[in-house]
């Protein structure tokens, strides 16, 4: 992996305390750097390097191609910009990015 890159993957599962919607911002060597997890409920968990909220947590190993995820079932995966990561960012942690 080159540069960084962000995903928007939906979970699709009847788990009432898992995410439906994960966004991840992924680093060149494949590790989440960072994450937002929608629940089917509203709420809003995330997790950076430094911090975490909400039981969210990055994961322990690299992610792997995007191709993988999409071919399985469960699993509706997409690359996003980053501003739209970054505006979901902003919304979970109530941060703001100077113009």
């Amino acid at each position: 992996m080159q540069g960084r890159t962000y995903w928007r993957v939906h979970w699709h599962h009847g788990f009432d305390d898992e995410p439906v919607v994960i966004h991840s911002e992924i680093g060149g060597d494949g590790y989440e750097v960072r994450k937002v997890e929608t629940f089917r409920d509203g709420r809003l968990g995330w997790a950076d390097e430094a911090e975490s909220c909400g039981g969210t947590g990055l994961g322990e190993i690299p992610v792997g191609p995007i191709e993988d995820v999409q071919a399985q079932a469960e699993f509706t995966a997409c690359v996003i910009s980053a501003e739209e990561f970054d505006a979901v960012w902003d919304r979970a942690t109530g941060r703001r990015r100077p113009e």
